[in-house]
């Protein structure tokens, strides 16, 4: 594992300063100038000003203001930027779960993989070593057979795409997508990490509470960093008993509290729509309704009671026209007005390893899973049945099991490491409308993944049931002129990117 800081930002009267004068970089300045603006007749340029020449002065500020006023968005202005490297797949779904950072991770779709692991810290010195080892070299081994028999399919199967060289790279592109499923969450991985100083303290508060060693190190890496540079906004970074033990302990009396439970008496309380791998569990009852209201209540002088009344009493033709006259000038990149995110929908789903890499990114939405198992059976790309490679497939998927359960039975937490990206998790996925609306429009479309494309359209269909007026210009976005055309009548505006 590698972590390096990239990079993070200064007051920039500071970095032209600083070749000539004895001044400190650090962005700290920042957040304690910013700090003062609330309390300061001052011009926010001279507050910097102050802040740049006196950092002394300027943490001892953040420290009482953060900590002691209990100000903490003020830490939220001084910004790291970290290059993290050689990290598993299982890490980075933990890394990822911290919602207001931002991510660009190395995608297993376009990079062929090369077979680099990592291996745990407790199994390093184990008798289970071995076995971790060669499941690894059979799962890497049949991912370059898959990619190897899945791209000459590929290719066979479009003999006209594949005469263009950027058609030929989609094709083998697809390839790399499905023979990854049959690697395991060890596989290492790389990213850009954008965070701010109140999430990082989070993020390595949280790391050091951890049940996982690669986790707990890469939150001592990430401390090591950044608390010389900004030691007034990252203070609170060891592991405590909150996070260390809640989980734990709810676990223990969720046991406790396995008794059949009765039977639900309306579908307000969460009757499930849908079934399989994708269910609804829950919605906010009449959704449309209150979109609506909440527009008319933006939009007038009602209360929002009047505004509910008021849309429960018109014609559905006239719910219909009003939700249009908020989407008619909207365009394919726009989004949703905030009063969509009045009703919500709550998701459970069963989702593969490789579908969750790509649901874990709406960090909008609240998402909350249990680990992974094997009992839950696989997903297995549509591709790897054509070449005639599911029973091979399966049989390694299996062993990775056997695996995974023996170092479970001794070192519980650690044994999803050598699951693969087929293996599937339960997933509680909860988002209001505007949300899902970019799902929909991103996860949808025909250039999506094809396991949460498959996920997305289920959901959305959904959605539709319970909510069929304000969803109905979702879909992905290569086919919205056409869902909006339907709607309207005429074709979307769509402003033209111009050529720099």
């Amino acid at each position: 594992m590698k972590v390096i800081l990239a990079g993070f930002n200064v007051d920039l009267n500071a970095l032209k300063e600083y070749k000539k004068k004895d001044i400190v970089l650090t962005p700290e300045s920042i957040s304690a100038a910013y700090a003062r603006i609330s309390r300061s007749p001052k011009p926010v340029d001279k507050l910097r000003q102050e802040s740049c020449k006196e950092v002394a002065k300027a943490r001892r500020s953040n420290r009482t203001i953060i900590f002691e006023m209990g100000h903490h968005s003020i830490a939220e202005h001084a910004v790291f930027n970290f290059d993290i490297i050689g990290i598993s797949r299982l890490a980075v779904e933990e890394l990822e779960k911290f919602r207001l950072c931002s991510y660009t991770e190395k995608s297993q779709r376009y990079v062929t993989l090369k077979g680099d692991f990592v291996i745990p810290t407790v199994l390093k010195n184990s008798s289970l070593k071995n076995d971790y080892l060669n499941m690894i070299k059979l799962q890497n081994d049949y991912y370059r057979k898959l990619y190897k028999k899945i791209s000459a399919y590929n290719l066979r199967k479009n003999p006209g795409l594949a005469k263009n060289r950027k058609n030929e790279k989609t094709l083998k592109n697809s390839a790399k997508e499905d023979a990854r499923y049959i690697l395991s969450l060890a596989t290492q991985a790389q990213l850009g990490a954008t965070i701010n100083a109140r999430n990082l303290e989070l993020m390595i508060r949280r790391f050091a509470s951890h049940n996982l060693k690669e986790i707990n190190e890469l939150g001592k890496k990430l401390y090591v960093l950044v608390h010389k540079i900004a030691p007034s906004i990252i203070l609170f970074h060891k592991a405590n008993d909150y996070d260390q033990k809640t989980y734990p302990e709810l676990r223990k009396y969720a046991r406790r509290l396995e008794i059949s439970p009765p039977p639900l008496s309306s579908p307000l309380e969460g009757e499930e729509i849908g079934g399989g791998e994708v269910k609804l569990v829950d919605y906010t009852p009449d959704g449309d309704n209150r979109i609506l209201a909440a527009l008319l209540f933006r939009t007038s002088k009602r209360s929002y009671r009047d505004a509910i009344r008021c849309v429960r009493n018109l014609s559905k033709k006239k719910k219909v026209a009003l939700y249009k006259k908020s989407c008619e000038r909207m365009e394919l990149y726009d989004v949703l007005l905030r009063e969509f995110e009045f009703a919500k929908l709550t998701f459970s789903l069963i989702v593969s390893g490789g579908c969750f890499g790509q649901l874990k990114r709406h960090r909008i939405a609240s998402l909350t899973c249990q680990g992974y198992e094997p009992e839950l059976g696989l997903t297995i790309p549509e591709s790897v049945i054509q070449v005639g490679e599911e029973k091979g497939f399966t049989r390694i998927a299996k062993k990775s099991a056997a695996v995974y359960k023996k170092i479970e039975k001794k070192h519980p937490g650690v044994g999803s490491y050598i699951l693969t990206n087929a293996h599937r998790k339960r997933v509680l996925l909860s988002v209001n409308l505007r949300e899902f609306y970019h799902i929909s429009r991103l996860r949808e479309d025909p250039t999506a993944q094809w396991d949460i494309r498959y996920k997305a359209n289920k959901m959305s269909k959904l959605a539709k049931k319970v909510m069929p007026i304000t969803t109905l210009l979702l879909g992905g976005k290569s086919d919205y002129p056409k869902i909006y055309s339907n709607l309207f009548g005429k074709d979307p505006k769509i402003t033209k990117v111009p050529l720099p």
